[in-house]
């Protein structure tokens, strides 16, 4: 039983925590398009995030950005950081 945990929690850890609905949502209302999740965006956001998700859009101003929407579970909103 405790192999079985340790695994558990061994494939959420290495697997991060992410939001691609959630994401796009953020990033759809703010105005841009075309809008890609890629999954977990490893050091792009603060400790107090809970969720990091990277991404790739096109911004209100037509230029390809690429960036993370930081974000916690509860009582955080959300941050869009650029690369």
């Amino acid at each position: 039983m405790k192999k079985f945990l340790l695994i558990i929690v061994a494939a959420i850890a290495l697997t991060g925590c992410y939001d691609s609905d959630g994401s796009k949502k953020i990033l759809d209302d703010q105005g841009y398009t075309d809008v890609k999740t890629n999954g977990h965006a490893w050091f792009a956001c603060s400790d107090d995030d809970n969720l990091a998700t990277s991404f790739e859009a096109v911004s209100p101003a037509g230029k390809p950005v690429a960036g993370a929407v930081c974000s916690g579970f509860l009582f955080k909103n959300a941050t869009i950081r650029f690369n």
